[in-house]
């Protein structure tokens, strides 16, 4: 066992029986590169990676290599997921030497945490033009035992260099209707009408970028931004990049036509992806749309709900293939063969329904379940029966693994998701799965200053502070919690974190936003980005919420503090619109007003009460915020002075600082948030 036995993160706990005399990130490791002498080789993975799994069990397994890597250097390992500001300082750092990226990240430093040499994946033996990973190791090692000023210049020059790369200079004010028109407009060039979705493979669930739209289309009426989160969502949803067993998607599709995916899980894309289908649902009243939004959150709950209330980091792509031999896909894909094993007569039926052909979709003629079929008639009871009997027999097969490491941001996610998916779709067991995840939030990862941690596991908060996306992410699931459950307390907790947000990542100056507290750990750069992920930027997920609290409550430090983070929205909205749809969004809520509805009634069991809550959460109005309660509540801001209409429960919808008149009847209501 080395040092990173006693880690909570699973993937540095993959790593803990290594031969490799592994460090994690620390001060400690830094300074007995100093006292050595030696340069530290920093690798930098996540639990659910292919290719860092594939690298550990070549290289770090090895016990020669870890031999030479013991002798001559002092090796980190970070987990990515853990430490994302590291991540992100020493990624771009790979991606301005390299011109590309990934992970397994390979970073050689000097005993300051200066990069000199960057890498991804290293090979065992050379191949495809790759050195070996040992030759990489030797030539490094000569180099800074005979060249050691030359390498010290390269690590300074780098340093100097990201230190002076700033982040595009944000306008002084947020974007308006011409910057989001172009917007659209890129959006639509780069737009792929066989397949839908955005540019070619291999091809990510683009969640932020389809709640643009759908808020677009609220707000405008534009067919267009409609037709492609409509057609997007429906072929991500039949394409082997959903699960068509168990629900959820996986991390990407290799291809254009969402058919074979990257089949790790990830719950930051379910729990977009479940929100986003949802909105779908409530746009357009889809029955796909309900389906997938459902069947994603009875994923969520199913497989990635922990203990503790928590929800899981991912599941692994790779599972034992029933040989003993770990590979990617085994969990998922399926052969005739198969089929006929489990459903007798009925597989041809569900190889014709599914796409399992002979040849197979993905390799050695097995095949990616989906839905090829547009046209036909299916019986729906017998496809529900064989659905149900492939997905007990899968159940059988070896799973695959689990990260259970609870990360703040995601369960922000998570909680939004399934509070508004619950709300929508009448299944309470959902908003309460979504109020357990906030319970933990709270109670673990809260501490008495109201600073978050970024980590628990087991229920045992993790030692690395909380990041921009952190406080984002769950102010905004609080603030989602808030509007479904009617509790205060959550708008008050979303406050809590917001002020946060204001005083430790915010530049007074500017309004620009850092992605790390200004007491953080000091790195080579303090890491600053605007622009969406796979989530959306801590940035925008910030300005989303300040928009949405200052709505609840009228303040007007919260909404300016919004606004000046927008700025950043309208220099980049209509150069790269694929690359910042949830800042793209917040604008879109920003001009609509957002729109503040309070609806009062006598208590929580009315059920006129009830219906009018209702049809304030689905309005599509964006970024619209709901409070209910009782008349002169002191839960939320917005029931200050709301009374019953002659005795009868009422809304009241308010925009720019105008109040419409009250109404008492759900159409009425509905009317007002189109």
């Amino acid at each position: 066992m080395n040092r990173l036995a006693h880690e909570t993160s699973p993937y540095l706990l993959q790593h803990a029986d290594n031969p490799v005399d592994w460090w994690p990130w620390s001060a400690e490791a830094f300074a007995e590169a100093r006292r050595t002498n030696r340069p530290v080789l920093l690798s930098v993975g996540y639990s659910s990676c292919h290719w860092c799994h594939v690298m550990a069990h070549e290289s770090f397994e090895d016990e020669v290599t870890a031999g030479y890597l013991n002798e001559h250097f002092v090796s980190v390992k970070v987990d990515r997921e853990e430490r994302p500001d590291v991540d992100a300082v020493y990624m771009e750092a790979v991606q301005a030497a390299t011109g590309h990226g990934g992970w397994p990240m390979t970073v050689f430093l000097t005993p300051d945490a200066e990069p000199f040499y960057f890498g991804t994946y290293y090979p065992p033996a050379p191949r495809h033009g790759m050195p070996s990973f040992r030759q990489v190791l030797e030539g490094v090692q000569q180099a800074w035992t005979t060249r050691r000023d030359e390498v010290g210049e390269v690590a300074g020059k780098i340093v100097r260099d990201l230190a002076q790369r700033e982040i595009v200079r944000q306008a002084a004010e947020a974007p308006g209707e011409q910057e989001l028109a172009q917007a659209l407009l890129g959006l639509t060039r780069e737009y792929d009408p066989q397949r839908g979705g955005f540019g070619g493979a291999p091809k990510f669930p683009p969640s932020m970028v389809l709640e643009f739209l759908l808020r677009h289309h609220a707000r405008t009426g534009a067919e267009g931004a409609l037709q492609m989160a409509v057609d997007t969502g429906e072929r991500m949803a039949r394409g082997g990049i959903y699960d068509q067993l168990g629900g959820g998607f996986a991390r990407y599709s290799v291809d254009r036509d969402w058919v074979v995916p990257h089949f790790e899980k990830m719950l930051y894309d379910n729990a977009l992806l479940c929100r986003v289908y949802a909105h779908l649902w409530r746009a357009t009243g889809s029955d796909l749309a309900r389906r997938v939004a459902l069947e994603t959150a009875d994923f969520l709950v199913r497989e990635l709900r922990t203990p503790e209330g928590g929800f899981a980091s991912a599941l692994d792509a790779d599972s034992d293939d029933g040989t003993g031999r770990h590979v990617e896909g085994a969990y998922y894909v399926w052969t005739p063969a198969q089929l006929r094993d489990v459903l007798g007569d009925d597989a041809e039926l569900a190889a014709q329904y599914f796409g399992v052909t002979e040849e197979g979709t993905f390799e050695h003629g097995q095949s990616v379940l989906r839905l090829p079929q547009t046209e036909g008639v299916f019986d729906a009871e017998k496809i529900a029966s064989v659905r149900r009997r492939l997905f007990d027999a899968r159940a059988r097969r070896p799973a695959p693994g689990r990260d259970d490491k609870v990360v703040a941001a995601w369960n922000g996610l998570a909680v939004a998701a399934l509070a508004e998916t619950g709300a929508y779709f009448g299944r309470p067991d959902l908003v309460e799965a979504a109020l357990g995840a906030a319970d933990l939030l709270v109670r673990v990862h809260l501490d008495e200053h109201a600073r978050l941690a970024r980590t628990s596991k087991d229920g045992r908060v993790g030692p690395n502070a909380g990041v921009l996306e952190d406080y984002g992410d769950v102010a905004e699931g609080f603030l989602a919690l808030a509007s479904v459950t009617g509790e205060g307390v959550w708008l008050d907790f979303a406050g809590l974190l917001l002020d946060q947000v204001l005083a430790r990542f915010t530049d007074p100056e500017t309004g620009a936003l850092f992605d790390t507290a200004s007491d953080a750990e000091r790195l080579i750069r303090r890491p600053q980005d605007p622009t969406d992920n796979a989530a959306p930027s801590g940035w925008t997920a910030a300005a989303g919420a300040l928009l949405g609290y200052a709505a609840h409550t009228g303040s007007e430090a919260h909404r300016v503090a919004a606004e000046r983070a927008l700025g950043v929205v309208k220099t980049l909205g209509p150069r790269v619109p694929r690359f910042i749809g949830w800042g793209l969004a917040v604008a879109e809520a920003l001009l609509d007003g957002p729109r503040e509805v309070a609806v009062v009634g006598p208590g929580p069991d009315d059920e006129r009460t009830a219906a009018l809550h209702r049809t304030a959460l689905l309005g599509a109005a964006p970024g619209a915020v709901v409070a209910c309660g009782t008349p002169d509540g002191d839960e939320f801001p917005l029931l200050a002075g709301r009374t019953l209409i002659d005795g009868a429960p009422a809304a009241y919808v308010c925009r720019g600082f105008v109040c419409d008149l009250p109404v008492t009847d759900p159409e009425a209501l509905r009317a007002k948030l189109v």
